[in-house]
């Protein structure tokens, strides 16, 4: 594998003045861990390499596709397994995160999980989120994958996926986003106001409209940005009247949905008089 050794952390908040969780992407040639522990489960995604971790009294050996998840307050170390090195991204989350889907506490017997499907999600959120970590972004898409995670692979028994009248909480909160596309509540707010929990709220959602709140609005924001551009408006100033972090973020969206970038589009569209 080689390169450099590093460690990056990143920062995102679920939802507008939410709770936060820890990032961390990392590649290491020789560095180990002393023994430690987190307050909150750790939960990572082997990228590349191989590594040895030290935990309850075994050793377990992630591989590039491996889910590891570690306990609050559980000792462990990491280390690589071989010369080459290992790589890996992994998040921290309070354990409440892995409890929206579940009726109690989530023990995983293995801390060593194959489910390469999840694995794909867990890194392709993570790697998103490390870029631009968006609020409602990160709270439509972090408690989500964390309840899959619990409901699939520890001892918590799930809540009912049966919601009363799911088709019309939806449209409220599709409604709420649209009226408040430069700064949306956070879907714990949202939630809270519909009597529900967040994870009833995102499984409504997704059963109606198909995608999850935050890619919703991003489509949403989109069409806004459409008609702004072939206005004239520049596509750096249209990023932030939609409600964008920023260009990047703008043209990350707009490509996915349109597949043009905000520029060529704006060039093809916009004719002076």
């Amino acid at each position: 594998m080689g390169g450099r050794e590093q460690a990056v952390w990143t920062r995102a908040s679920l939802g507008r003045g939410g709770p936060s969780v820890d990032l961390l992407t990392a590649r290491f040639d020789r560095h180990r861990y002393a023994p430690h522990a987190h307050a909150e489960f750790t939960v990572g995604v082997c990228v590349a390499g191989a590594e040895v971790i030290d935990y309850r009294g075994g050793r377990i050996r992630p591989v590039p596709g491996s889910i590891v998840v570690l306990a609050p307050g559980e000792a462990h170390t990491g280390g690589p397994a071989a010369c080459d090195g290992y790589a890996y991204r992994a998040m921290y989350p309070d354990a409440s995160l892995l409890t929206e889907g579940t009726l109690t506490l989530p023990h995983f017997r293995e801390p060593l999980l194959d489910d390469p499907e999840l694995a794909v999600a867990l890194r392709t959120a993570h790697a998103e989120l490390s870029v631009c970590p968006d609020p409602l972004e990160a709270e439509s898409r972090l408690p989500w994958l964390l309840t899959a995670l619990a409901r699939r692979h520890s001892t918590a028994r799930p809540v009912s996926d049966t919601i009363p009248g799911a088709g019309h909480l939806a449209l409220v909160v599709r409604d709420r986003l649209a009226d408040e596309v430069r700064c949306p509540p956070s879907l714990a707010e949202l939630a809270a106001d519909l009597g529900l929990s967040r994870y009833q709220l995102l499984r409504a959602f997704r059963t109606t409209m198909g995608m999850p709140p935050y890619a919703w609005l991003a489509q949403h924001r989109v069409d806004r940005a459409r008609t702004l551009l072939e206005a004239g408006r520049r596509p750096a100033e249209v990023a932030g009247l939609v409600g964008f972090a920023d260009q990047a973020h703008l043209t990350r969206w707009f490509r996915r949905v349109l597949g043009v970038t905000p520029g060529a589009y704006r060039a093809s569209v916009f004719v002076t008089a």
